[in-house]
C-alpha cells in the first residue's frame, strides 16, 4: 500500500483578478476553493491512475470536513486524525503575478501527533510511505525523522518531498525518491547552479548522501533523473501552461505509481512527467485522459 503523509493540509482559495491593485477595492471575476497539501495531491492523482493509497494527516474544523468531503467524493480513501483546531485556509491570487498567501496551520496536540505515528508503526515491508510538505510550526522539528524511524524499522519505503533541514536529515536513511526543484536545489546546497553540469553534480551529492532516485524539476524544460545506473535528461510535452500548484506533487504521483508495479525507473520518470505536465496544462489536478496522451510526448535520453 501507498500511504501519503500531509501534516499540514489546507483549503486553497483561488481568486483570479484582472489587474490587482493593492490598497484598492478589488472584485474577482470567479473563484475555486480546492483541497490542499501535497500529500493530498498525490493521493488525488494516484486515485486518477486507479492506483490505491491512503491519505494520512491531521484535519480539523468545517475546512477539515470540505477536504474530507472532497476525497470521498473523488474516491481517495483516507484515514486522518481529526484534531480540535482547524485545518489552514491558502489564498492563491492569480492576476498579472500570483501571489499565494499561505496559512501556519493549527495547534497539533501531543496526543493528535501520537496518534498519527501509531498509525505508522501499522506499515510493513509491503508499503510505500510518501512524506510531502511543510509541517504545522506546533510539531517538533524532528517530527519527520520520527515517522521516517518507524517507517524504516518496519522495513517500508519512504520517498520524501520538503525542503532545508527536514530533508537533510532524511536522506542518510535512504528515501526512494527526493524531488527538489532548482530554486530548491540551491537552497538546499547554498550555491548559485549555472548550467546543467552543476545541475548534476547537486544531484549525485543527494544520491551520495542516500537517496536512491533523485528528480531536479526544470519546470518547462522537463526533468532530469539522477540514479546509480546513470543520469537522464526528461523533455516535457509542450502545452498550455494553466496551473503551477500540484505539478510536482502529480510528477511523485505518476512516478511512485508506475513504478510500484513496474520497478523501472525510466518508465515511472515519464509517468511522472506526463503527470506533472497535464496538472501544469489544467485549472485543478490533472485527469487520467490527459496524462496518459501526454505518454508518447515525453523522450527521454541518457545523458
Amino acid at each position: 500500500m501507498i500511504f501519503t503523509i500531509t501534516l499540514n493540509p489546507s483549503i486553497d482559495y483561488v481568486i483570479p483578478i484582472k489587474n490587482l491593485k493593492i490598497g484598492e477595492l478589488n472584485y474577482m471575476e470567479s473563484d475555486l476553493k480546492l483541497p490542499g497539501g501535497k500529500g493530498i495531491n498525490v493521493s488525488r492523482i494516484l486515485a486518477e491512475l486507479n492506483i490505491d493509497s491512503i491519505a494520512l494527516g491531521f484535519l480539523g474544523g468545517f475546512t477539515g470536513e470540505f477536504i474530507s468531503k472532497w476525497l470521498e467524493k473523488d474516491s481517495v480513501k483516507s484515514d486522518f486524525i481529526r484534531i480540535e483546531g482547524e485545518t489552514r485556509i491558502n489564498l492563491k491570487i492569480k492576476s498579472d503575478y500570483e501571489t499565494e498567501i499561505n496559512g501556519l496551520g493549527p495547534n497539533i496536540k501531543k496526543e493528535e501527533a501520537e496518534l498519527l505515528l501509531n498509525q505508522i508503526k501499522t506499515t510493513t515491508s509491503n508499503d510505500t510511505v510518501i512524506l510531502s510538505g511543510s509541517k504545522p510550526p506546533f510539531l517538533p522539528g524532528n517530527f519527520y525523522t520520527k515517522i521516517i524511524e518507524i517507517v524504516k524499522a518496519n522495513k517500508a519505503q519512504f520517498v520524501i518531498d520538503t525542503t532545508g533541514e527536514a530533508l537533510k536529515s532524511a536522506l542518510p536513511y535512504g528515501p526512494l525518491l527526493v524531488k527538489p526543484n532548482l530554486h530548491e536545489l540551491e537552497q538546499l546546497f547554498e550555491v548559485k547552479l549555472k548550467n546543467q553540469r552543476d545541475i548534476i553534480h547537486y544531484g549525485k551529492k543527494l544520491l551520495e548522501a542516500g537517496a536512491k532516485h533523485v528528480i531536479v524539476s526544470l519546470a518547462g524544460d522537463g526533468a532530469l533523473l539522477v540514479t546509480k545506473d546513470g543520469i537522464y535528461k526528461g523533455t516535457s510535452p509542450k502545452g498550455t501552461v494553466k496551473n503551477s500548484v500540484g505539478a510536482g506533487d502529480s510528477m511523485i504521483a505518476g512516478f511512485i505509481g508506475e513504478f510500484s508495479h513496474s520497478f523501472d525507473p525510466l518508465e515511472a520518470f515519464k509517468m511522472g512527467i506526463a503527470s506533472g505536465s497535464a496538472t501544469a496544462f489544467s485549472n485543478d489536478l490533472a485527469n487520467k485522459e490527459l496524462i496518459l496522451s501526454l505518454i508518447p510526448e515525453v523522450k527521454v535520453s541518457r545523458l
